[in-house]
């Protein structure tokens, strides 16, 4: 048994037992999932209540939307580097199941009843995939360069702090964002971007395999179109009602305008104006990003397609112009450019949020303004709270916050994510580059070779080895799957 090897398999091994004891103290089913609560024995014919329905017929289509959106659309977005095939699509399953398991945990650590139990149901699963959906972001900022000892530790911080966040920006702050602009997409997208840069070697991060062929390209736009068909779910999980039509019809014409933004773009901006790959995989999607902070609130037809086409041009100018510039001035290495899909989008999606705020107001919303601004409705025992009341009975007590105010709120919810996020993952970059925890060499960048068993690849592990052994740098042969045998003959002369 090679212990290096093994030492990952017996970390999670131990991080599972953790996690189940964990459960076995703290965490239980919600009433509608207990199937020994007395709602059961209820009669109705003998002047008792009939239960309630279920919530798991309401949101159980969309969680899976979200489900398929976070194993297989992100899983395969990310493999277009050509010989990461394996490692993309596996470590998107892996992380995305800690994270689910680890989120319900620190999730429930903000939100439990008064024993201190966690009680979880369909949306608890929901919000658990949404924080597997901040850590996928997160991976595309170092895909190819971290090992799994590496990520799966930044699961465990960066869910923490998600949640913490989370908590600070919905439950303090009490902002709107339905959709995750902020606390999913920005928050993990400059989470990933800071750890980039901490972990980043003495050296330039430069390997031939940082690359795609035409049939990983293909493969990463099967992701790609998972995601933009569910994306519509994806923010409208959790609304409910008109709010929830909303957010379908708003995702849909934004993802849409960003498609057709990022094809305008790519065409005029690409060399030879050929379109390129790179742009269509993931500026097609900045829409839904951007959208996702407002999808539910009234900003009309036109307003979804205005945000949608802004976020696909940015994100689209951003891979022309702004990754070459950040990498070649700040020596920020984005695999995946999150920076222009989640980063700069969840940021245009924050600010919309903060301006739809301060115009909302009665004679838009009616009275489900403080339905859609749960703040902004009166105070407990005022006249204008009683007023509401009788016209609204659905209306919970609030803050009486102005519309100004609540503008406000949301823009600090946008400073606070991006700070927790830079902060933490500037920290957990600092952590990860400790030799413990696995760094991958160099000269194994962007490779499955290194964690996986890649049976085509057999020839090129044992030159690699062989070149290990002579003190030579691996970087000196390109082992392409499909290279020709004569590629392979000059290769095996030179040792």
């Amino acid at each position: 048994m090679n212990l290096d090897r093994a030492k990952f398999g017996l970390i999670l091994l131990c991080l599972e037992v953790l996690i189940v004891l964990l459960f076995t103290i703290f965490v239980g089913y919600d009433l509608q999932a207990d199937g020994s609560h007395e709602k059961h024995h209820v009669n109705p014919s003998q002047g008792g209540l009939r239960p309630q329905a279920n919530t798991i017929v309401k949101y159980d289509s969309m969680y899976q939307d979200v489900h398929v959106m976070i194993f297989v659309g992100f899983g395969f977005l990310m493999t277009f580097l050509k010989r990461y095939g394996y490692s993309a699509v596996g470590l998107t399953m892996l992380l995305s199941a800690v994270a689910i398991q680890w989120g319900i945990l620190c999730r429930g650590i903000f939100h439990h009843d008064d024993h201190g139990m966690i009680n979880i149901e369909i949306t608890s699963l929901i919000n658990a995939d949404f924080a597997a959906g901040a850590v996928l972001i997160s991976l595309g900022g170092i895909l190819g360069v971290s090992s799994p000892f590496q990520l799966t530790v930044m699961v465990l911080i960066e869910v923490f702090l998600y949640s913490l966040n989370e908590y600070i920006g919905a439950e303090i702050f009490k902002a709107i964002d339905v959709g995750g602009s902020m606390f999913i997409h920005a928050f993990g997208a400059y989470f990933g971007l800071a750890l980039s840069r901490m972990m980043k070697p003495t050296k330039d991060i430069n390997s031939t395999n940082e690359a795609a062929t035409k049939t990983s390209d293909l493969f990463a736009m099967i992701g790609t179109i998972f995601l933009w068909i569910y994306w519509p779910s994806f923010n409208g999980a959790l609304a409910s009602g008109d709010d929830q039509h909303r957010a379908v019809i708003n995702t849909l014409l934004s993802l849409s305008a960003s498609l057709l933004m990022t094809f305008v773009w790519s065409g005029i901006l690409s060399h030879e104006n050929k379109l390129d790959m790179v742009h269509i995989q993931n500026a097609t999607l900045a829409g839904g990003v951007a959208v996702g902070a407002v999808a539910d609130l009234m900003i009309r037809p036109f307003g979804a397609l205005i945000i949608g086409s802004i976020a696909g041009t940015i994100s689209t100018l951003g891979y022309v112009y702004l990754t070459p510039f950040l990498k070649s001035k700040l020596g920020l290495h984005d695999t995946c450019g999150v920076h222009n899909l989640h980063g700069m989008p969840g940021v245009i999606g924050g600010i919309a949020g903060t301006i739809m705020a301060a115009m909302a107001n009665e004679q838009v919303y009616g009275n489900s303004l403080y339905q859609q601004y749960p703040a902004r409705a009166p105070v407990q025992n005022s006249s204008e709270f009683s007023e509401i009341v009788n016209e609204f009975a659905d209306v919970e007590p609030g803050e009486g916050r102005t519309a100004a105010s609540q503008a406000i709120y949301q823009l600090a919810t946008l400073g606070v994510t991006l700070a927790i996020a830079i902060v933490g993952g500037s920290l957990t970059g600092l952590i990860l580059r400790a030799p413990v925890f696995d760094n991958v060499p160099l000269d194994q960048h962007f490779d499955d070779v290194y964690f996986w068993e890649c049976p085509e690849d057999e020839e090129k592990t044992k030159l690699m080895e062989a070149n290990k052994n002579k003190g030579l740098d691996n970087r000196t042969f390109d082992f392409e799957l499909g290279a020709d045998s004569d590629t392979k003959n000059v290769a095996s002369q030179a040792l």
